[in-house]
């Protein structure tokens, strides 16, 4: 009798140590499991709808072709109406951007959520076949002694309800271990879907480019065909004269307004002499120098007063030193422009962006993002125009330079 109590008392340890060994195996309990099962239906569901987004939030080409047909009459407001379009798309190209960043990040994410809830199974499972073989070698036979050797009923009951929670606890076990398998397909799934949005993106992307490139086509063909128009040369410059002229008196005007509120504006920033941030970074190439060139359709002698860096729609601008945004803004020959006061007659200009991030009375320190390269106004290819002026007129960027 001794000896089989103590046989009993070495069973109840026995199943006590391989719950226990079996509980630390298991690392995610059933309530994470069923929540974590209820996010992947989410995020299913989630990257179901934003491709539905993407599909609706293409640009129609042929609809803002055939708008813009009826603005042709009128060349600034047609270049005003095709800007907008453009700034439009390359908005979406923006954001399509972000997504897709974004999209990468998620994929890695339910991934590595994937290879865990693998790792867990696996886990889950070598758990319960210790569990199975221990019952299959030893359960049966000491499940019946341990009962029959009950001091008294009221003995008996509590044994038999202990022998009932360890039956419980292998139910409980197995429906983990089920739940875990179900979290793994849709986990799966989810991974499946979110590489499918991730292609919808890139594709929605490369249709966006390609709106954006067939829309600078048609402006670029206009403005040559209007330049090809005018049969007389001294009309063509008077044009272009005009062009400058109003051009110049916008930033005057701007200029002029900041005067009169100069003395408060002395106190925020004071040119200190410092070299300028590169305005365009990655890209260096100059498409047109600072001063006198010849005009690309005009065929004369004419002042440029700014470098054109070459650049693709969308590059980052970068605001040249620290100041004050005086101007935010779009005008039809220098199309979205940004000009920012820098103290002590000092500002610099940048032209025919496809985005604007700042507004005017923004401060800005050196090197912040202020816009994106693009080709509004008159323009028939993306590059940032960067003017400098010093005192009302303008001066070579080369002084400032990097």
């Amino acid at each position: 009798m001794g000896n089989k109590k103590r046989i009993i008392g070495a069973f109840l340890c026995a199943l006590m140590l391989v719950s226990a060994a079996c509980e630390n195996s298991f690392v995610s309990s059933a309530k994470v499991t069923q929540e974590s099962i209820k996010a992947k239906e989410a995020q299913i569901s989630k990257s179901k709808k934003e491709r539905d987004a993407l599909s609706s939030a293409k640009t129609n080409l042929e609809k803002v072709k055939k708008q813009l047909e009826e603005s042709k009459s009128d060349l600034n407001n047609y270049i005003t109406n095709l800007d907008g379009q453009l700034s439009d798309i390359q908005g979406k190209i923006d954001d399509l951007g972000d997504e897709i960043s974004q999209k990468v990040k998620e994929i890695e994410v339910t991934t590595e959520e994937l290879i865990e809830a693998e790792d867990i199974q696996k886990a889950q499972y070598e758990a319960m076949k210790k569990r199975i073989k221990f019952m299959y070698e030893r359960g049966d036979t000491l499940y019946f002694e341990l009962l029959l050797e009950s001091g008294s009923f009221s003995d008996m009951l509590n044994k038999a309800e202990y022998i009932e929670s360890l039956s419980m606890y292998d139910r409980d076990k197995l429906n983990e271990y089920i739940a875990t398998a179900d979290l793994i397909r849709l986990t799966k799934e989810a991974l499946e879907e979110e590489k499918q949005t991730l292609d919808a993106a890139k594709a929605a992307k490369e249709t966006e480019e390609k709106n954006l490139q067939s829309l600078l086509d048609t402006k670029n063909k206009e403005l040559t065909a209007v330049q090809a128009d005018i049969t007389n040369k001294e009309a063509a410059i008077k044009e272009y004269e005009a062009e400058i002229k109003a051009e110049n008196a916008a930033i005057a005007a701007l200029e002029k307004e900041v005067a009169a509120d100069k003395a408060s504006l002395l106190t925020r920033y004071t040119y200190d002499g410092g070299m300028f941030t590169w305005p365009c970074p990655n890209y260096t190439r100059i498409s047109d120098n600072y001063g006198m060139r010849t005009h690309p359709t005009l065929g004369v002698k004419k002042m440029h007063n700014g470098i054109d860096l070459a650049a693709p729609s969308g590059s980052s601008i970068l605001a040249a030193y620290r100041g004050t945004v005086v101007a935010a803004d779009y005008n039809s020959t220098m199309g979205n422009y940004i000009m920012i006061n820098h103290g002590g007659g000092l500002y610099t200009i940048y032209m025919h962006c496809s985005s604007i991030y700042v507004s005017k009375g923004k401060d800005v320190a050196a090197g912040a993002k202020i816009g994106a390269v693009g080709s509004t106004g008159r323009s028939t290819g993306p590059h940032l125009h960067f003017g400098v002026r010093l005192n009302g007129n303008y001066v070579s960027p080369w002084n400032y330079l990097k």
